[in-house]
């Protein structure tokens, strides 16, 4: 597949400059991302709880989703949404994890000859423990969080870790992606996956690694592309496979470009993945950028790390 919505390929769409349009709060620091008085409350509610050692809580809140004139017109308008606490994993679910998972006979075994069906030589450069594990499907993915007692994590879940209240470019800030200091993607010295956390200055507001860069990750959510402007935009919420099936057919009916990049307008309901990945350019590492693919492919570009609903939001 072609175009800035496959994960497949490396991105061109985009800007690396911040939307200026609408209300919005300046750049803070990761330990000043949660300033507001909800992000204090939610953050001491889940502090006085005993949390997962490999979590880390995001409070909820408000916060902007979606930029204005600097993607693909699936991420317009960039508008408020308001979400509860929840808990996310500090890292991506890396080799080791899963092989876990798989041992326990509650997981599939991940996809063998993925790399070389990149022409990226052989499995073994992205096998490593501690790297994130590829070469899973959604389904997959869903199983794994299910094992462990979490749960795949809302695209409105995951925007909010990436960007915090203040509405990031990127997930670490303003600051355009640098390599040696961000996150894993095109122009990177490996030419492959990092194992997990190898990038802490690219840390994102609340603490969590790699949200940008390293592997796709695969989120609940049906891709929508008309999410942003119907009547649940405000939760958070897309519609349901029906409405996105309906919505597909209204853009391929009037021959509509410009939701789904350059590739085919999707026939079924696809899923959202969210961050980059090694292949992709930096341009394409802002936090606000959608993509999407059949939830049963197993790609060497997509992982996915697991949330869980907050001890503060019950």
């Amino acid at each position: 597949m072609h175009g800035s919505h496959s994960p497949l390929a490396v991105a061109t769409n985009g800007a690396d400059a911040a939307p200026a349009d609408g209300p919005r709060e300046s750049t803070q620091s990761a330990s000043a991302a949660a300033a507001s008085p909800a992000d204090r409350t939610a953050t001491s509610l889940a502090e006085s709880a005993p949390l997962p050692s490999d979590m880390l809580p995001v409070p909820g809140g408000e916060f902007w989703m979606g930029a204005d004139g600097v993607g693909e017109r699936d991420e317009e308008p960039r508008h408020q949404v308001t979400i509860a606490a929840f808990l996310l994993d500090k890292t991506e679910v890396t080799n080791d994890d899963y092989r876990a998972c798989v041992a326990a006979k509650a997981c599939a075994p991940y996809r063998q000859g993925v790399a070389a069906s990149m022409k990226l030589g052989t499995d073994d450069r992205f096998r490593g423990p501690k790297q994130p594990v590829v070469g899973v499907s959604w389904f997959d993915a869903k199983a794994y969080c299910e094992w462990r007692g979490k749960r795949l994590p809302r695209e409105a879940e995951w925007e909010k870790a990436a960007r915090g209240a203040e509405g990031r470019t990127y997930v670490w800030g303003e600051d355009k992606p640098d390599p040696l200091r961000h996150a894993c993607f095109a122009g990177s010295v490996s030419g492959a996956t990092m194992p997990v956390g190898s990038y802490p200055d690219g840390a994102g507001p609340y603490g969590h690694l790699d949200l940008a860069g390293n592997v796709w990750e695969w989120l609940s959510d049906p891709y929508d592309p008309y999410a942003y402007k119907r009547p649940t935009a405000g939760r958070g919420e897309p519609g349901t496979c029906e409405e996105v099936l309906a919505a597909q057919d209204e853009l391929r009916r009037d021959g509509r470009q410009g939701y789904t990049g350059t590739n085919p307008i999707p026939s079924e309901c696809e899923r959202v993945l969210r961050g980059g990945a090694f292949n992709y350019h930096a341009r394409g590492l802002r936090a606000s950028n959608r993509v999407h693919h059949p939830g049963s492919w197993r790609l060497l570009v997509a992982g996915f790390r697991c949330a869980k609903d907050s001890p503060a939001a019950r």
